[in-house]
């Protein structure tokens, strides 16, 4: 297939993918969308100038950069982007499809004037310390075992900003936003920062699902009260497997053994839950809280054993984003327009993904747009970094010149396909 031949497929694609979204917003707003997508994949870079670039409009780049500043203070787009993304993304999960909430940081040393900025994680003391940036979290859908991740929302707040309450209420408002529309489907999964009374709390009333890694705390099992890793280690474990995982570059294989025990949160007590202790991946027991595990049996409990693992094998997803498209290196000083940000590339992160690298009615072109990316030891198992690289050098070669998109057009052909559909219906 050409290179023009794939261009043309490929701006049609992100055209038919923008008339999906572009009636939840004005027309303007719609365009603005369109162009920050192209500009973003193009030149794989939030950098308004880098974006600016890609556009080559015939007014001068600061007209143009000024024009999108001014788009993204648009006080409901952020929120309107993340309703719309996640409706679509909740096509695509089921009963038992895992929600995985992965939260994340975006760091910003040297960006003094950029509005509220405040103290993030510091990974070399395993806590918060001196660096200064953005909190943030990713919450991807995806089958339990599989490798393929929905995008369903990306936020960044800070801890400093008028209005913040708590990383906790973050996480619930994601969470809020995703079970509208999944109506309440799915299993949350969220690493040790789930283990929060407050947030256990929110997922029971609202009748969610979830597996949540613990912490050290007191639980009550048999009508004592006992510290979890002390429960642990009396845990009889009733099952073993062999799980296979990637060790930089190198497929490893670990035996783990696993069991379960009945557990009441001491401050929850009326709600019976289980946690499943899981031996082998390092010298103390992994501990899992979790809504499912009803029974003892294999499959009841490899459900939350895979469901947990298969979080670990997504998080080249959060990378994706971060890597693929600088997202440290964004440069913007008001904090409204860092949001609005990130919610345009969860929505090219979408596009990227799902409309195109997880579809099988776009399979073809998704192969070829990976083919084109220029890498050595061919396509990786995680393809959409291959996506990236091949949408962009598509689109800054033969053939990708965007034109803008046309909201109107995108109705016109709307209708168009509506009257063929009834015409051929009603004979």
């Amino acid at each position: 297939m050409y290179d023009t031949t794939i261009a043309t497929k490929l701006l049609s694609q992100l055209n038919s993918f923008l008339g999906r979204i572009s009636p939840h917003f004005h027309k303007p707003v719609a365009r603005f969308i369109g162009d920050m997508m192209y500009g973003i994949m193009a030149e794989k870079d939030v950098k308004l100038s880098s974006i600016v670039r890609a556009l080559k409009e015939k007014i001068t780049p600061k007209k143009v950069e000024d024009r999108l500043s001014r788009m993204l203070s648009s006080s409901e787009l952020e929120h309107t982007l993340h309703d719309v993304i996640a409706e679509m993304g909740a096509t695509k999960v089921h009963k038992d499809t895992l929600i995985i909430l992965d939260p994340s940081d975006i760091q910003k040393p040297y960006a003094k004037k950029m509005e509220h900025l405040a103290k993030v994680w510091d990974g070399s003391k395993g806590e918060v310390g001196d660096n200064l940036g953005y909190w943030g979290c990713m919450a991807v859908a995806c089958e339990s075992g599989g490798r393929r991740p929905i995008p369903l929302h990306f936020r960044l707040w800070s801890a400093d900003s008028p209005g913040f309450v708590s990383e906790n209420k973050e996480v619930e408002d994601i969470v809020k936003t995703i079970s509208k529309h999944t109506k309440k489907r799915g299993i949350y999964v969220y690493d040790r920062g789930g283990d929060n009374i407050e947030f256990y709390r929110f997922l029971l009333s609202n009748g969610l699902d979830f597996i949540v890694r613990l912490k050290e705390r007191y639980v009550k099992s048999w009508k004592r009260k006992i510290m979890c890793g002390e429960l642990a280690s009396q845990c009889q474990m009733l099952h073993r497997a062999v799980v296979e995982f990637d060790h930089h570059g190198e497929t490893k294989y670990v035996t783990i053994e696993f069991g379960s025990v009945p557990v009441r949160l001491p401050d929850i007590p009326d709600k019976l839950l289980h946690m499943v202790v899981v031996r082998g991946f390092g010298k103390k027991p992994m501990m899992l809280l979790t809504t499912l595990a009803q029974n003892t049996s294999y499959k009841a409990l490899w459900q939350v054993v895979e469901g947990y693992i298969t979080r670990w094998r997504v998080e080249d997803t959060i990378r994706h984003v971060k890597q693929s498209y600088k997202l440290e290196d964004i440069r913007l000083f008001k904090y409204n327009k860092l949001k609005t940000m990130a919610a345009v590339v969860l929505t090219t992160v979408y596009f990227s993904m799902v409309w195109i690298g997880n579809s099988e009615k776009h399979a073809v072109i998704a192969r070829n747009i990976a083919n084109m990316s220029f890498r050595i030891h061919g396509v990786p198992e995680f393809h959409f970094y291959s996506i990236v690289d091949g949408t962009s050098d598509i689109l800054k070669g033969h053939g990708g010149r965007w034109r803008g998109f046309d909201p109107s057009k995108a109705e016109k052909e709307h209708e168009t396909s509506l009257f063929a559909f009834f015409g051929m219906n009603t004979g």
